[in-house]
């Protein structure tokens, strides 16, 4: 029995979500598009080519005193700006009823209610031949309550500049806390002119965007149901 249970420990050690006894490591050096970008940011435009070389203190390149310092070509930085406090409520009742009652006689029909009643069992009567009674009701009640609030700042990457002038951005971060790995993704596309003069974007003036927050670790892990626990949940009928 011990070489067997042996045997399991590698089988045991791969069903686990993560490193035992070892925190998440941190992604290695970023090697994607973003580095991409920064290595070969394009060729500039002549006129900013030639306000950037000068070094007047009224010129109007980025790295002059008072030049304008927001992202605009790739490989160029800007700050994210993440608020969302959305609070959202819905409900809805609907309540319905319906009752109805028929009933049938023929308690005079040429004297033959009173002749058949001869014949029929004792407290049998044709005086009320059919009576129908019936009912219904159904209610339903439904709501829906959500509440969201995220603050947070990223600095993402311009990785591309499409032919009509919109930025596209691309950004990630990373932050360990003992055992605990915090992981915010962002990506999406932004206009110049959206963007502030402290070089920062909020969030909703990006179009197509894809915010990710999220991460892995000891915390995240026993938040999650076993895998054992989640095949039962997806294959199970009730």
């Amino acid at each position: 029995m011990r070489p067997a249970a042996l045997a399991l420990l590698p089988l045991l050690a791969a069903c686990a979500t993560g490193p035992i006894g070892r925190p998440p490591e941190l992604t290695s050096d970023p090697a994607g598009s973003e580095r991409v970008a920064m290595l070969s940011p394009g060729l500039p435009s002549a006129a900013a080519a030639a306000s950037d070389g000068d070094s007047s203190l009224w010129s109007a390149g980025q790295r002059s005193l008072l030049g304008d310092r927001r992202a605009m070509r790739r490989g160029d930085i800007l700050t994210v700006v993440i608020e969302i406090d959305e609070r959202a409520a819905i409900s809805n009742e609907s309540a319905r009823s319906r009752s109805g009652s028929q009933s049938l006689g023929v308690p005079q029909l040429f004297g033959l209610p009173q002749r058949a009643d001869r014949d029929l069992p004792e407290g049998a009567s044709l005086g009320e031949a059919v009576e129908l009674d019936s009912a219904s009701e159904a209610r339903g009640d439904g709501s829906v309550r959500r509440q969201e609030e995220l603050t947070l700042r990223v600095a993402a990457t311009v990785t591309d500049v499409l032919p009509n002038g919109v930025l596209e951005i691309r950004g990630s971060q990373q932050v360990r806390v003992n055992f605990e790995l915090r992981e915010l993704r962002v990506r999406g596309l932004v206009r110049p002119e959206d963007i502030s003069r402290r070089n920062e974007i909020t969030y909703d003036k990006i179009a197509s965007a894809r915010i990710s927050y999220g991460g892995r670790g000891q915390i995240t892990d026993m938040q999650q149901p076993r895998y054992g626990q989640q095949v039962l949940d997806a294959v199970l009928p009730f």
